[in-house]
């Protein structure tokens, strides 16, 4: 019996370590060139198909993003962005460890 109940602990701790291992690694997100991606006013998240008849507008007044910026939904529910390190060499510098 102590042979599998430390058997079944081993299991379970290696389960966790190997869980919060998976947790911080970076996942790509899947943006593509013909989707609009938006957060509206109320703090909602929507993708729309878009065209090229009002690409010109579109534009005018757009930012691009520098790389290296961090985007994160704060505690408030409210959409962030950070730019600066986020990384401390292949680490999230801001993991739940």
């Amino acid at each position: 019996m102590t042979n599998l109940l430390t058997r079944t602990l081993l299991a379970a701790a290696f389960a966790a370590l190997t869980t919060s291992a998976f947790a911080q690694e970076a996942t790509p997100w899947e943006l593509k060139t013909d989707m609009g991606y938006a957060y509206d006013k109320d703090g909602k998240t929507s993708s729309y198909k878009m065209g090229t008849n009002n690409a010109g507008k579109l534009l005018k007044g757009a930012k691009k993003v520098p790389p290296g910026t961090l985007f994160f939904i704060g505690h408030n529910g409210q959409l962030y962005m950070r730019s600066g390190p986020y990384l401390e060499g292949d680490k999230f510098m801001f993991g739940s460890n």
